[in-house]
């Protein structure tokens, strides 16, 4: 704290204002008290004689400061400055903003001014020192709310950093399927809301941070990415409460994102959520893997669908690869439209004389197949989720 001028007090200006500081530091509180409301209750009780003690104290050092003063640089003393760091940190355990700290010391350094002012001047302070007083005064102030402010900021940093690693062990517990009394217990001390449901989503983890400043505050991230199929670099967030008609909020903020969204699950059971999305994403999917069902249990054993694929498409393998594909690929689009001949035309973008032609040539293959109901259901499950053409184009060892 740089000064430029010296400050002469005289003994008996010294003596008064030492006399004055227990008036002065509980006037300092009580206007603290009636300026800021998070402070009413806090100022009350126990709590405010240990405040005002310390403003008495911080006090009592600058006078010393003061009284010392020979014109050189000054600072506080260490035990004010820690003191008022100490301070700030207590502010940010308390859950007091800085911006409320900070409107504390204004408050404080004017009622101290004001109330030191008219007592140093009482003793016969001359108008040139009162000025310097004043410098002194609010100089010493500014410094104290600097090392409460960075110690404020250093607690919330602290405590920001502790309840991060809380969070990411509650979301391994989450997903590890741990007892509902340990989770309970670790989303307590993590001070984390317990929610209804929990939907995993996967995200690459560079897109990560835009996908949470759209979601809930309370998201959990895993702490480290996972791979899927061979994809590395996913990030896990567990999202609370997005089920029903919340998830539409949800899908909206993975537009346009390589992301996968599971299903919503019971908290307990967020593990069968992330289980889903994987599975879409293993097929190329999303971003609603609840859009994918049909294909995620056509596709729950891939060697039995092929095996299946195999034997009841094997008389159209016969034919000639081109034929064999727009057969397929006819026969397909009519078992999904349920025999509508124009609908079938539209979906392959051919005259409805096409298809019949077509459906004529598919009977003459299977025969009386296309009129037995479990022959019908195979070939529905076998061409559900086939393309033709990478159909058509396989070896008979690769079909198998």
């Amino acid at each position: 704290m740089a000064r430029q001028r010296t400050l002469r007090l005289t003994r008996r200006t010294v003596t008064d204002l030492r006399a004055s500081l227990p008036q002065v530091a509980d006037r300092t509180v009580s206007a603290i008290t009636d300026e800021v409301p998070s402070y009413s209750e806090a100022f009350t009780g126990h709590m405010g004689e240990t405040i005002r003690g310390a403003v008495e104290l911080a006090l009592g050092g600058f006078l010393s400061l003061a009284e010392r003063s020979r014109g050189a640089e000054q600072s506080p003393t260490a035990v004010a400055a820690d003191g008022a760091y100490q301070l700030g940190r207590g502010e940010a355990r308390s859950g007091r903003s800085v911006d409320a700290l900070l409107s504390a010391y204004r408050i404080g350094a004017r009622v101290a001014w004001r109330e030191m002012s008219t007592t140093a001047v009482a003793a016969g302070l001359d108008a040139e020192n009162v000025g310097r007083f004043a410098e002194l005064v609010f100089a010493y102030i500014d410094e104290l709310s600097a090392a409460s402010v960075a110690g404020h900021g250093d607690e919330r940093e602290t405590t920001g950093r502790v309840r991060q690693r809380l969070l990411e062990r509650l979301a391994a517990q989450l997903l590890a399927g741990a007892d509902a009394e340990a989770v309970e217990r670790a989303a307590e001390e993590a001070g984390w809301p317990v929610p209804e449901t929990l939907t995993a989503v996967l995200v690459p983890d560079s897109q990560a941070r835009a996908v949470l400043s759209s979601l809930s505050p309370e998201t959990l991230q895993v702490a480290e990415p996972v791979e899927v199929h061979g994809e590395e670099g996913l990030a896990v967030l567990l999202v609370p409460d997005v089920h029903e008609h919340r998830r539409g909020a949800l899908l909206r903020a993975l537009e346009h994102r390589s992301a996968v969204a599971g299903p919503a699950r019971p908290w307990s059971a967020v593990g069968d959520s992330l289980a889903r999305a994987v599975r879409v994403r293993e097929l190329g999917r999303g971003p609603d893997s609840e859009a994918h069902l049909a294909e995620l249990v056509l596709c729950a054993d891939p060697v039995a669908l092929e095996d299946l694929r195999a034997r009841v498409l094997a008389p159209l393998r016969e034919l000639r690869p081109g034929s064999a594909e727009k057969l397929v690929e006819t026969l397909r689009s009519w078992l999904l439209h349920q025999g509508r001949r124009d609908a079938v035309a539209a979906d392959l973008f051919v005259h409805a004389q096409t298809v019949r032609y077509r459906m004529t040539q598919v009977r003459e293959v299977l025969g009386e197949r296309l009129d037995d109901p479990v022959a019908v259901l195979e070939l529905t499950v076998a061409l559900g989720t086939l393309d033709p053409e990478a159909w058509a184009a396989q070896t008979p060892d690769d079909a198998g």
